[in-house]
């Protein structure tokens, strides 16, 4: 679903991206690892084709971001490290919003069906945004992803500020995404819920894939020694 071939992004003589090749299919979840800086949300802004290539490809489906800008994002969905709600409007209200703008048109039964698949308490649907805690935000976003029938998540730092309670509920939302086909590519700090999570690891470091590997492959142990040998190097 989500390919990358030689994806390259300079800007002057800085490469924030060099040469990346990547696929992530079907019901995977590819996690990118890497400090700040290491190219992670590059690659997310360029699937998203918020940025130009300077290099190389970036399809999903098959498609190229860059020619089929209005296709591809039709098939996806985005959850930023701070997702934007409109916080004088519910969640429900966001939903119905958002659903309409992409086209879908949803009766409120079935929007409330929908946040409450994704986890938020039934009590708050109907709430102001403005008193939502972040994992109720992010749980929006899902009810959005489920609504656009998303086939491929883009997240970049989602479970960043969220507890660890909140951090798990997120997790489990993914893994249910992950048994509906979704394809997702996840940037995140978080070697533990990489590993929870992920099919697949990727380690980046200043703009380079340097380490790739199948989850299963690795312990938690020997990713969090690669992951700081990588760090320190």
């Amino acid at each position: 679903m989500l390919q990358a071939k030689n994806l390259t992004k300079k800007y002057g003589n800085f490469t924030a991206l060099d040469a990346l090749n990547l696929s992530v299919n079907e019901g995977e979840i590819f996690c990118l690892l890497g400090a700040n800086g290491a190219g992670k949300s590059t690659t997310i802004n360029l699937f998203l084709n918020l940025i130009e290539p300077t290099n190389g490809l970036a399809t999903i489906n098959s498609l190229d971001v860059s020619q089929y800008s209005k296709e591809t994002k039709q098939l996806l969905s985005y959850i930023p490290e701070n997702l934007m709600l409109y916080s004088s409007l519910s969640g429900l209200e966001n939903l119905d919003f958002f659903c309409g703008l992409g086209g879908k048109i949803y009766s409120k039964e079935e929007l409330e069906e929908l946040l409450k698949e994704s986890g938020l308490q039934p009590d708050f649907i109907h709430k102001r945004v403005s008193s939502y805690s972040k994992g109720m935000r992010q749980k929006v976003g899902i009810a959005l992803a489920r609504a656009r029938k998303a086939s491929v998540l883009l997240l970049d730092e989602p479970t960043s500020g969220l507890d660890p309670k909140a951090s798990n509920e997120f997790s489990e939302l993914l893994l249910n995404m992950k048994e509906k086909g979704v394809a997702t590519l996840m940037a995140t700090h978080d070697l533990f819920r990489a590993k929870d999570t992920g099919t697949h690891i990727g380690i980046m470091r200043e703009g380079v894939l340097i380490e790739h590997f199948a989850t299963d492959d690795v312990s938690f142990r020997d990713l969090e020694s690669l992951y700081l040998k990588h760090m320190h190097n």
